[in-house]
């Protein structure tokens, strides 16, 4: 299996950084020309959420195999920022404390498969989404 891609993510340059990788692992993974577009929107989102709020952090990217057999990516998202103080309005469409569009983690909520959050006051933030294979995918 393919091993896990580390993308630190300090500024804009690697939100690109991270979305290229993504797609590239994507892809050879097997995902439809669809899905590697969704895939690379939800790494931006998570990178520049990063970028804005946390400060430096990391992008993870492996592929996986859940336990129907079906392979996906795994990308997880983790920094030692501030923290996210009430988790359950950051992932409802529409709330930014930025003044955003708010449609950061709830538009990554939507675009992936699974989707976990953990987050804790003073020790950063953890996103952990994954992508499944369509088995029917074309692209």
């Amino acid at each position: 299996m393919i091993d896990e891609i580390h993308v630190s993510v300090c500024s804009d340059a690697d939100i690109v950084t991270a979305r290229q990788k993504g797609r590239a692992l994507a892809s050879e993974l097997g995902f439809s020309t669809i899905d590697l577009a969704i895939v690379a929107t939800a790494i931006s989102e998570l990178a520049r959420n990063m970028v804005l709020y946390a400060g430096p952090g990391e992008i993870v990217l492996s592929g996986a195999v859940n336990d129907r057999g079906r392979r996906g990516i795994v990308v997880v998202a983790r920094d030692e920022g501030p923290g996210i103080q009430d988790v359950n309005r950051a992932i409802q469409s529409g709330y930014s404390t930025s003044g955003g569009l708010g449609l950061g983690l709830p538009g990554v909520r939507r675009l992936m498969d699974e989707f976990q959050i953990v987050s804790q006051a003073g020790k950063g933030t953890i996103v952990t989404a994954k992508k499944w294979i369509q088995s029917n995918a074309a692209g």
